[in-house]
């Protein structure tokens, strides 16, 4: 019996060992195969929506319109189901996209296999790289394309019907009336691009994440359909004032305020305040008067309240769908930046950087290429300013570091007023408003196995957090695909140097020569010679570490966070907004009579208005109180932490006797980098493979690392490698100094500080 019992033993035991594997792997297909379901239900409704905006100014497409608003908007439901015809596609597309990130974020980073041989990637392959458009690549260059036969397409067909309407207009006498039907058609067009253009600035949108597009990179679509749409509508307002004129009526129409027809008031207010906005956009006016740009941006709110005055309840249900997904976004924006958040420590370089430890959630999720917008009230109550994370998720549960520039008045005043807080003898305690972390969903600087980081000045920081985070991985035997490092930085002075120093390698991951290829190359360009104290690694001059015995950190309530409660918030907010417009229309509109259109487009507007706060506003009080539940279970603190904030701060010792012997290091003095030299010999040392290329710096620096790529990706050989272009920035396109300045980049502020001579 016992021998039977022994050999049975091991065959009981491998049949549920095979058990939990086929369990497993039936697990991960059913996973893999929901993902693909909802992607292609996602891409269907996406191309049906698009196919149905292209084909809109047809007859027949246009027809099917017309009808179906009629008849929705003589129903209960009043303007929701043009609303749903318009945005409808938005919603859904949303609501699957909460699915398909639910179960994406149930799966651990898995690590990619190597792929045989190299491959051209559409959205890292650079095309363009000198132009208004900035770098532009390959899929983006596709969607601009399209962009413009849709409206050669768009405007060709209006041109016919208006063509075919020029007799009839003739024979009645109303010449003036074919410029009109002009302007009509121009502001069809522009409705069109409205509805897009809000999609791009909202900074935790559902779609940023699930396109894996940062919002500093979105802000770029968004520049680009406003210049499109203001084009537009000048165009659309300029037919209309010069039939006006023709007519000798200009003042007589300008006033005009019809209640049951289009208003003309309220659409020369809201065309004056979107002419304000973009005027004052212009790169000429922006680099010279930032805060003029900022402030009068927010005329925005005057642009729509007009707007939906000006065309009425139905033709504003058009751009509805994407501005109710823009004020969903920055309902919880606001609520999110009025928690304070600790500052755990401040510490100063003499390279003149900052470094803040601030608290946060164990649960708020960010990944290495993350960044934050942080307010500082004891320096100014306006001023937001965007600065890169510098810390890997790894580094702690309950902190995050980002390191800061001294440039300007705003980063001097906090330079001195931490200074003046660690002179005194009481309890220090800073405190920040943060927004954020935003940023892209997935950690792609993980998904290849060689990898180029090219940085200028202060904008090695997320490297550091990139670096950090390959040797955390690497040192967890977490999956990680970097084996091959190469860090290019170039600085304007020796002194800036020591700011790397700052990560202590050998402490994150002990040995990890032995497991990754990592070569650092900085370039000092503003000095020809290494200074005498060369080779000593400045210490902190002014470390500075809070009592913060509340640990308040950063609120949880961000797009970019929990999805469940981020997907609620979204389908209430939408489900409301159904609700409250039919309720409106039966209680109030049917019941009293309303039909004045104006009346009725402020209606609706602010229903949306109602809604967000109401419904949303509902759901972020139940998350903002399942948020204060989970800190209060995160108050046992890891020790470590405890005494330091958790940022790893290194010291001259371990950074000169370990670090710099465990990788290839090497400082160059009066020369840039030569790109094109650099690239060349990584053809040649790692073959055919891909090569993830980030950069992080000036306006020039990408340019020219993009031309580079764009150069060895087109004449590339078989046996060399493709270079993927990748770019980091948190400047969102604001300011730099001019070269009469000094050539210094000046720090990216929202509002922007003064500039200091």
């Amino acid at each position: 019996m016992s021998t039977e019992y022994a050999t049975d033993e091991p065959l009981l035991s491998s049949s549920k060992q095979d058990n939990d594997f086929t369990y497993v792997t039936k697990t991960r297909f059913l996973v893999k195969l929901t993902r693909w379901i909802l992607k292609f239900a996602m891409c269907s409704v996406f191309f049906a929506w698009i196919t149905f905006l292209f084909l809109i100014p047809s007859k027949s497409v246009s027809d099917f319109t017309e009808n179906y608003v009629d008849a929705t908007s003589g129903s209960v439901f009043w303007v929701s189901g043009s609303i749903l015809l318009f945005g409808g596609p938005l919603f859904i597309i949303a609501f699957l996209a909460v699915l398909y990130l639910r179960i994406s974020g149930e799966q651990e980073f898995e690590e990619k296999k190597k792929s045989k041989h190299a491959t051209l990637r559409l959205w890292t392959f650079p095309v363009i790289v000198d132009g208004p458009f900035g770098v532009v690549t390959a899929a983006e260059l596709i969607v601009i394309l399209l962009v413009v036969v849709y409206l050669i397409c768009a405007l060709s067909v209006y041109a016919i019907q208006n063509y075919n309407l020029i007799p009839y207009y003739l024979s009645q006498g109303k010449r003036h009336v074919m410029l009109k039907h002009t302007g009509l058609r121009f502001g069809s067009i522009g409705l069109i691009c409205l509805m897009f253009m809000f999609l791009p600035v909202s900074r935790g949108s559902i779609f940023l994440r699930l396109t894996n597009i940062p919002f500093e990179h979105a802000t770029r679509y968004h520049v680009w359909l406003g210049h499109l749409t203001m084009t537009l509508f000048t165009l659309h307002g300029s037919c209309y004032f010069i039939s006006w004129i023709l007519e000798d009526s200009v003042l007589t129409h300008v006033i005009d305020w019809k209640n049951n027809k289009i208003a003309n008031l309220p659409g020369v207010i809201s065309l004056s305040a979107g002419l304000l906005m973009w005027v004052t956009s212009l790169p000429q006016i922006r680099r010279l008067k930032f805060e003029l740009f900022f402030y009068t941006h927010h005329l925005y709110v005057v642009f729509v309240v007009f707007m939906a005055m000006h065309v009425g309840d139905v033709l504003f249900s058009m751009i509805a769908g994407g501005l109710f997904l823009y004020m969903l976004d920055r309902f919880l924006r606001f609520f999110q930046s009025r928690k304070s958040v600790e500052i755990l420590s401040a510490k100063c370089l003499q390279s003149g950087t900052l470094e803040l430890v601030i608290s946060k959630p164990q649960d708020l999720k960010y990944n290495a290429l993350s960044w934050i917008f942080i307010q500082i009230r004891e320096l100014s109550w306006l001023q937001w300013h965007p600065f890169s994370v510098s810390s890997s998720p790894l580094d702690g549960n309950n902190h995050l570091s980002i390191c800061i520039k001294v440039l300007g008045d705003w980063t001097n005043k906090l330079k001195s007023h931490i200074s003046s807080l660690s002179n005194e003898q009481t309890d220090l305690k800073l405190k920040a408003y943060v927004e954020g972390p935003y940023g892209h969903e997935s950690p792609y600087h993980l998904m290849y196995e060689n990898l180029i980081l090219v940085a200028g000045g202060i904008g090695i920081t997320p490297f550091m957090a990139i670096l950090s985070d390959i040797l955390h991985r690497v040192n967890e035997c977490k999956p990680c695909m970097p084996r091959n490092i190469l860090i290019i930085w170039a600085v304007k002075r020796s002194e800036e140097i020591p700011l790397l120093h700052s990560l202590d390698l050998d402490s994150i991951c002990p040995d990890f020569h032995t497991k990754l290829n990592l070569e650092i190359q900085t370039y000092v360009t503003q000095e020809s010679e290494p200074p005498l104290e060369e080779g000593n690694v400045q210490k902190y001059a002014s470390p500075s570490v809070f009592s913060t015995p509340s640990r308040c950190g950063m609120s949880g309530l961000v797009g970019t966070g929990n999805i469940v409660w981020s997907g609620t918030y979204l389908m209430v907010s939408i489900i409301g907004l159904v609700v409250s417009l039919t309720l409106l229309n039966v209680f109030y509109i049917n019941t009293y009579g309303v039909t004045y259109r104006w009346y009725k487009g402020l209606l609706v507007l602010i229903c949306m208005v109602a809604s967000v706060v109401v419904f949303g506003g509902l759901v972020i009080g139940l998350w903002h109180l399942s948020d204060t539940k989970t800190s209060k279970k995160e108050k046992s603190w890891n020790q470590n932490e405890n005494e330091n904030g958790g940022i790893q701060h290194g010291n001259s010792t371990s950074c000169k006797h370990s670090s710099e012997e465990s990788f290839v290091k090497s400082t160059k003095y009066g020369q840039r980098p030569d790109l094109k030299e650099i690239f060349g010999r990584m053809c040649e040392r790692w073959g055919n493979v891909d090569i993830g290329v980030i950069v992080c710096g000036p306006t020039s620096l990408r340019s020219s690392v993009a031309k580079e790529c764009r150069s060895k990706n087109i004449g590339r050989r078989s046996n060399n490698p493709v270079f993927h272009f990748n770019s980091h920035s948190f400047d969102l396109g604001l300011p730099f100094v001019s070269e009469k300045e000094g050539n210094k980049r000046e720090e990216f502020v929202v509002p922007s500080q003064k500039k200091t001579k």
